[in-house]
């Protein structure tokens, strides 16, 4: 009998606890592929929306929400006296309810502005002006909302018509309800006001150079703070809100894992004492038993962050398609967060382990003439 075959049968002596435990890890680490996936996703799917624009610069006043608090439209002004700036263009962006949709990105746009070029149509047309009482959906937001050219949308007490449906380059895009500025500052009731401006720089600027035309931005309008694309959500007091409770709440689910682990490893050892008293009678060393515990749990561990990460992977795609959140979510579930999932599994069972291998190696081999 090898040693991996020890450490196997001793996983499947009790078959039903061992399986109850691998439950609990599982679900402590698809928590961390959901949850996480999700948060990293949104950053990514946010810049990738923001690039699709062609926006260096972000300027707005994100705080500590996920939709930047609104500021005077003559900001744009003076962004725009600055000589390394090619365009700036005045937004309004709200997370609304709409119809049916719970909760939908409404990202309205200074129309004329280079916002709206990156907006192919797929049918239907652009409105003719700023002050057409007209909407464009993004083709996921057509979906969601139900929605074809020609068909009426209502938002708060106003009514719109649908005039287009576009392909904007990214989820972000795709899922919103794009208007002329004017016509979401008037069912907002703010005239004067905007809460984002998105800079193009000139042309061939560095990263370098593009970090010190935001400090020169944030020295010229200091109610308002000018990050690169790269950064936008990261310097969100909102987002970083977010991902710290995603992983947060990750964590507390593992710690569950960990107990069960450690409950399970201590009931094993107490119930094996008479096999590892003989073990240790016919000459195994102490530090073997340590290991052989140790491989245990860590194989328990294994297992479960396996079943973990495809419990979390089929999860996120769940959720991602459910109609209340649709194209609000573009999770980041890349190989390097599964392989963090599956190390975090691991160390769990490694460390849930420890106390049980020290239990077990203190073991008297006396203890088996008592069986």
């Amino acid at each position: 009998m090898t040693f991996l075959t020890i450490v196997i049968r001793g996983l499947l002596r009790r078959r039903m606890r061992t399986a109850l435990t691998l439950v609990g890890i599982s679900i402590g680490i698809a928590a961390v592929v959901a949850l996480v996936g999700i948060s990293e996703g949104f950053e990514k799917s946010w810049a990738k929306g923001l690039n699709a624009r062609g926006t260096d610069i972000v300027v707005s006043n994100m705080g500590g929400a996920m939709v930047p608090k609104p500021f005077r439209m003559d900001v744009r002004d003076r962004i725009t006296a600055l000589p390394e700036v090619a365009a700036a263009d005045m937004l309004m962006v709200e997370l609304m309810s709409v119809e049916n949709a719970n909760m939908i990105m409404v990202s309205a746009r200074e129309w004329g502005g280079f916002t709206w070029e990156n907006l192919k149509l797929i049918s239907g047309r652009l409105p003719h002006d700023a002050k057409e009482p007209a909407a464009v959906l993004g083709q996921t937001a057509a979906e969601v909302l139900n929605k074809k050219v020609g068909d009426s949308l209502q938002i708060e007490a106003t009514e719109l018509t649908v005039v287009g449906i576009v392909n904007g380059g990214a989820l972000v895009e795709n899922g919103s309800i794009i208007l002329a500025l004017p016509i979401l500052q008037e069912i907002m009731a703010s005239e004067d006001k905007i809460n984002v401006v998105d800079v193009r720089a000139r042309a061939g600027m560095t990263e370098a150079e593009l970090e010190a035309l935001c400090a020169k931005i944030n020295q010229l309008v200091p109610e308002v703070r000018a990050v690169s694309v790269a950064q936008h959500l990261s310097h969100s007091q909102g987002y970083q809100m977010i991902r710290a409770m995603s992983w947060g709440t990750s964590l507390l689910a593992v710690l569950v894992g960990v107990l069960g682990v450690m409950n399970t490893m201590l009931m094993t050892v107490f119930e094996r004492k008479q096999e590892i008293s003989v073990l240790l009678a016919i000459g195994w060393k102490r530090n073997r038993i340590v290991r052989m515990i140790l491989w245990e749990s860590a194989l328990l561990g294994f297992a479960g962050g396996i079943g973990g990460v495809i419990l979390g992977v089929v999860g996120t795609h769940l959720m991602q398609a459910a109609p209340a959140i649709k194209g609000l979510l573009e999770p980041d579930l890349g190989a390097l967060l599964l392989l963090q999932a599956v190390a975090i599994a691991v160390t769990v069972g490694v460390l849930s382990g420890l106390y049980p291998a020290w239990r077990s190696a203190r073991l008297n081999p006396a203890a088996a003439l008592n069986g």
